[in-house]
């Protein structure tokens, strides 16, 4: 066993806690999860997706059953959309709100990184821990959008922390406990299965490889934690079920196990997926991960057979190694693969390489440093010349784009792209140089995680307003337009592409049809309600008769809306 006597002395309201950077902490993270949150339309499918799911529960009051399009949605369970249904009864049915509870749990988040490690090792740690989680490309992205992945890792972290603490603080440990069962139910609520999956990903090679079991068994009380989150989670499972038959067991099934066998919606990729994913997303931490993982796992053997010898910090490394790699390997053998899946293992990844750094600056010689600022550089100028490219691939490219965004192949993208590529690439230069000098090494921590502010405020300020103008908001402006002149008995029809977003913006149910599915607008030749079509300018002559000919009242950005009248009031 560590020592862990500072563990329990150390209190979260001490002084030295108060007098923290982490009120300047939680300050940065506002502003990277909160500036300029609803300035982007919801883009598709899964912001609209869920979006519109939130909004057609809040509409109905249907709280037990999700839907989409007014059917029943089986994908995700309900908890992600009670949260953001509450956010739209509180601040009305926007961008804002729908991405209001996952900007939230990313606060949260870096909240309880931080409080996790100052109560384990103090200040200087839990700041590196919390800014490397705060300050990587991923974590800001994921917790702007409208998906569940925020809240389910700020759950299953919640449960993997609460377990360290209940295994290693004396007199605390069933409270800690319990509060790894509870973060393991709410997370099942989440996402399903895979919010007990994640967290038992670290717990379970943990205490193998520490010879831990018989001590987790006599104070973790697993059997009674396992029908904790059973009680807590169920219900809603057992309630589906009771209305929706065998209907919802062969969609729970296609989105659990399913997704693990066979590539769903696309989504594939090779084994290999995930290496970029990380590299880039957790940039510019990802640099020093391969090193934070061998040295925490070069005392394999004395972990093995003399656990007691290793001190805290090494034990929380290895926990944290094992996590990592064991969620990187479990995604990385799914079938179905996509960059935000790999998500949860940004904690421990945070914590492993936080562990690393702090030995990195006050040992000149740290294994593997020189390796790692080598890595760190070259990502950084892959990253800035990949910014600065943005212009010219943008018009090598623009014809490919506009088949799916009109307006693109009349777009200045500007010169923002190479300005913002110059500083990560400048950044990127200071800082490995001043990797080499023992006195000013710690300056390149501040530098790596402002690389990451210049890239946030870049986009915020000129990526954003562009990319909503002409990419994201022209068909969603037509359906909304067209919502607010249709009866409840009236037809909205989206031809081309499925966009669920356009749902939320036309606040109705839309009839969606792919070119070549003809046999879906039949019902509507004839019918004397209006119809309204929204579709890309280019499409409408792949329509049949009489749609193609219908007026065209209103376009944007080569989208149009057509209407079976002659005109919008």
């Amino acid at each position: 066993m560590p020592d862990t006597a500072a563990l329990s002395d150390r209190s979260l309201s001490s002084t030295s806690f108060l007098h923290s950077p982490f009120l300047g902490i939680m300050i940065v993270a506002g502003f990277l999860l909160f500036y300029g949150l609803g300035d982007l339309g919801l883009t598709d499918r899964d912001e609209g997706s869920n979006a519109e799911a939130a909004r057609e529960m809040l509409e109905t009051g249907n709280w037990l059953s999700p839907t989409l399009n007014y059917e029943p949605r089986y994908a995700k369970p309900a908890f992600t959309y009670w949260l953001i249904s509450g956010a739209y009864a509180l601040f009305g049915v926007n961008e804002f709100a729908a991405r209001l509870p996952s900007a939230l749990s990313g606060l949260a988040l870096i909240g309880l990184q931080y409080l996790f490690l100052f109560r384990l090792f103090g200040t200087s740690l839990a700041m590196f821990g919390a800014l490397m989680l705060l300050l990587n490309i991923e974590f800001i992205a994921m917790n702007r959008m409208v998906l569940t992945d925020p809240e389910l890792v700020l759950f299953t972290t919640l449960a993997g922390y609460c377990f360290w603490l209940g295994l290693h603080e004396e007199g605390r440990s069933r409270w800690y406990f319990w509060g790894c069962y509870l973060g393991m139910a709410l997370a099942m609520l989440t996402k399903g299965p895979v919010g007990i999956l994640i967290p038992l990903l670290g717990i379970v090679p943990y205490l193998s490889v520490t010879r831990q079991w018989k001590r987790f068994w006599k104070i973790g009380f697993p059997l009674r934690g396992l029908l904790a989150v059973m009680a807590l989670s169920a219900p809603w499972y057992l309630a589906m079920f009771a209305m929706h038959g065998a209907d919802y067991l062969e969609a729970a099934r296609a989105n659990t196990a399913g997704r693990f066998a066979s590539p769903m919606e696309g989504h594939g990729g090779t084994l290999v997926f995930y290496f970029p994913v990380v590299l880039l997303g957790f940039f510019p931490w990802s640099a020093m991960l391969p090193m934070a993982l061998r040295e925490a796992c070069k005392n394999w053997s004395i972990f093995r057979t003399h656990p007691e010898q290793c001190s805290a910090a090494q034990h929380l490394a290895l926990f944290a190694a094992l996590w990592a790699m064991a969620i990187f390997a479990f995604f990385t053998l799914s079938a179905t693969r996509l960059p935000h899946y790999i998500y949860p293992l940004f904690p421990a990844a945070s914590i492993l390489v936080a562990l690393y750094w702090s030995r990195c600056v006050k040992d000149s010689a740290s294994p593997g440093l020189r390796v790692a600022m080598w890595l760190f550089a070259g990502l950084g100028y892959l990253l800035g010349l990949g910014f600065a490219a943005v212009p010219a691939i943008f018009e090598a490219f623009d014809e490919v784009m506009a088949k799916e965004f009109p307006a693109a192949l009349s777009l200045d993208v500007g010169f923002w792209p190479v300005v913002t590529g110059g500083g990560i690439v400048a950044g990127t230069m200071a800082a490995k140089h001043l990797a080499d000098s023992d006195a000013r090494r710690p300056l390149v921590f501040w530098i790596a995680g402002s690389l990451i502010l210049w890239i946030a405020c870049s986009v915020f300020v000129f990526g954003i307003p562009v990319f909503d103008r002409y990419f994201i908001a022209p068909p969603q402006e037509l359906a909304m337009i067209a919502g607010y002149n249709l009866k409840p008995t009236d037809a909205l029809i989206q031809f081309g592409r499925r966009r669920p977003s356009l749902a939320f913006y036309a606040k109705r149910r839309i009839v969606y049809v792919s070119p070549g599915e003809h046999e879906r607008l039949e019902p509507y030749r004839h019918s004397p309600v209006t119809k309204m079509l929204v579709l890309q300018r280019h499409l409408r002559g792949r329509l049949p008769e009489p749609f193609a000919s219908y007026p065209v009242v209103l376009e944007r950005h080569g989208f149009v809306l057509l209407s079976s009248r002659s005109f919008v009031q």
